[in-house]
């Protein structure tokens, strides 16, 4: 009697561990997919403008309290969309870093709406030194005549552009390197106007790029350089010449001339008379 009543508390008890262990497993299965979501990452380094596909993507387990927002669940959602912003390795997929749906891979699908992009070219000095990489800003200076006058002309370099992005250098496109790299093409990111002004700009004058401060936005309105502000010296004003105002004419007024006192006497003939003078 006692054994039996043995035997019925072990199984009690082996039924309750059980128990126990079950939702205890549950629990820590729940709590632990709560806390992580799905996110579609980079597999390996995706440079701008190339198209993604699912041998570049996979989905990774991915904390709940950091996901950015944007990311991506689904691979198959990701199939041909183009990068317009360099990836890294195991990098999420933000919908900010990717072009519209339906753009095409290339230099094309990282150009802002309403933008163009127009290349220039450069040699050592104009690129300068080739730190103008990709993702830099830069802005562009033109050395010209500026006439002065019928017969005149002065040199002058002047800022014509400002904080111009560099899309390309040749036929790069990556913003991850950091390594200078001399090239003879640069290629801009400009609105249609700046691109107006710009093909203007290179065939009055040579070109000149002048690297920036990636956070500066700052616009300053100069007045550019000539040999004379360049030396110092004052620039000549040309006072133009006022025609003298016309004297009045002299009057001559002519005056009635006195009479010449002269000795006169009465002459007496007859019964006439008269005045004689002498």
């Amino acid at each position: 009697m006692k054994n039996s009543r043995a035997l019925i508390m072990l199984a009690i008890a082996m039924l309750a561990g059980l128990a126990a262990v079950v939702f205890a497993s549950r629990w820590l299965i729940h709590t632990s997919s709560s806390s992580v979501r799905p996110v579609a990452v980079a597999i390996d380094d995706i440079n701008l403008g190339q198209p993604l596909n699912t041998n570049l993507i996979r989905i990774v387990n991915w904390p709940s309290s950091s996901v950015p927002p944007g990311t991506f669940q689904d691979v198959k959602s990701l199939e041909g969309r183009v990068v317009r912003s360099s990836l890294t390795r195991g990098e999420p997929v933000l919908e900010s870093k990717l072009s519209p749906v339906g753009t095409k891979g290339g230099l094309s699908a990282v150009i802002n709406k309403g933008d163009r992009a127009i290349t220039v070219r450069v040699n050592d000095v104009i690129g300068v030194a080739g730190f103008a990489l990709p993702g830099n800003y830069v802005d562009v200076i033109v050395n010209t005549q500026e006439p002065g006058g019928t017969n005149d002309q002065r040199s002058i370099s002047k800022i014509v552009l400002e904080k111009i992005l560099v899309l390309a250098v040749a036929q790069q496109v990556s913003r991850d390197d950091t390594q200078p790299k001399v090239v003879n093409a640069v290629t801009l990111e400009v609105t249609p106007e700046q691109a107006e002004k710009l093909d203007l700009a290179r065939s009055v004058g040579t070109l000149s790029l002048v690297l920036r401060s990636q956070i500066d936005s700052d616009t300053l309105l100069t007045k550019g350089a000539t040999k004379s502000t360049l030396l110092g010296t004052p620039a000549a004003t040309v006072a133009a010449s006022a025609p003298a105002p016309a004297k009045p004419a002299r009057v001559h007024y002519k005056t009635a001339a006195a009479p010449v006192k002269r000795d006169c006497v009465g002459v007496l003939s007859g019964i006439s008379g008269g005045v004689e003078c002498f």
